[in-house]
């Protein structure tokens, strides 16, 4: 991705995202708004403390920062109403599995209804040219099988975060079908799409019951890191891997609705689709090599909440369609998110350090 062909496209560009405040979603604003772009966000305060979107500043970077619920419609209406953006991505969720089983209620109204309260104002909302709804790779109907899946595949989803993300999509799909329909698209002038990505990684995140999350806490607290299912196989990737192909899908969808009103995943290689304890022993590996952190961890026995034990995505459709393709493998996401720590360790401008990553990402 060349830094002056994205800067052409997103200059000036107005671009509503929800769930702003939120790890991918702070990493998507300041990038954008890097390119030029005019950002507004809507979501709830940060959810973490510490934050990204806090040590980052990154709502000076935007035109303007609603702090409000995605559930709450008339509140969604108002704030699209005013910003008038061209282009949405729609990241704001409950994302985590485990509080899904403690919170099932909360998490269907906040991925389901959420999305129809978006979805809604879009269709009230003349300036909308481009809607892209972010869910996940976990959507799927997982058969636990050895090979990827792929767009056309079965939705389901076991845990109550995975099938309400399934859900996402289904009535992202009804409302295209609906009232989006691509051979219409003359007619009203919006793509819209679904982005499905792997487990995502990256510098600060600072989520409970994620892997790397964990480590990263195991290190400040110089205590063991416990972690659980460590057999199981995920498609890791760092986390300016999707939004690139985000980015991309966005500006098709700009560009060219009826084309690329369709869905899509964004992983990595199957070289980096690893297992959990795999990830922790690269993840020490590194960090011996510089010389830094003893990670140590435990694996922890006894039941625990269903989780998929195995999960690849075939990407071939971003690789062809969009030309799309992963750049950054897991050994250098992960020294990427060791730098990253050690600068916010050190009390860096954790911004600067942000910007420089997706400088070195966009080559």
């Amino acid at each position: 991705m060349e830094s002056l062909e994205l800067e052409l496209f997103w200059k000036n560009k107005k671009v509503f995202i929800t769930g702003h405040t939120g790890f991918k979603g702070s990493w998507l604003c300041l990038w954008l708004s890097q390119l030029g772009a005019k950002v507004y966000g809507y979501a709830l305060e940060p959810p973490t403390n510490p934050s990204l979107f806090q040590l980052a500043n990154i709502s000076n970077s935007l035109e303007k920062s609603y702090i409000k619920d995605i559930r709450d419609k008339n509140a969604l209406f108002t704030a699209i109403q005013e910003a008038k953006p061209e282009i949405i991505f729609h990241l704001a969720a409950q994302p985590l599995v485990r509080d899904s089983y403690q919170n099932p209620v909360d998490t269907y109204e906040i991925n389901v209804n959420g999305t129809i309260n978006l979805l809604e104002s879009i269709r009230k909302t003349n300036s909308v040219s481009s809607f892209l709804n972010v869910t996940t790779d976990k959507v799927y109907e997982n058969k636990e099988w050895v090979w990827s899946y792929r767009e056309n595949e079965p939705l389901g989803g076991y845990d109550p975060y995975s099938n309400s993300k399934a859900c996402s999509e289904l009535v992202t799909s009804s409302y295209r079908s609906s009232y989006f329909n691509p051979l219409q698209h003359k007619k009203h002038g919006v793509g819209i799409a679904t982005a499905r990505a792997g487990n995502v990684i990256g510098g600060g995140d600072f989520a409970t019951d994620r892997l790397i999350p964990d480590i990263i806490r195991s290190i400040v607290n110089k205590e063991k890191v416990f972690i659980r299912n460590p057999n199981s196989i995920r498609p890791w990737q760092h986390v300016l891997e999707p939004l690139s192909g985000y980015m991309i899908l966005a500006q098709k969808l700009y560009e060219d609705g009826a084309e690329y009103s369709d869905s899509f995943n964004f992983g990595p290689t199957d070289g980096d689709t690893k297992t959990v304890v795999e990830i922790v022993n690269q993840f020490k590996a590194v960090c011996k090599a510089k010389n830094l952190w003893n990670v140590e961890y435990e694996i922890v026995q006894g039941e625990h909440p269903h989780e998929a034990n195995y999960l690849k995505l075939d990407i071939s459709k971003a690789r062809n369609k969009l030309g799309w393709d992963p750049q950054w493998s897991l050994d250098i996401a992960l020294k990427k998110i060791i730098e990253w720590t050690e600068a916010w360790e050190k009390g860096n401008n954790v911004q600067d350090v942000c910007l420089r990553q997706i400088q070195e990402y966009e080559g």
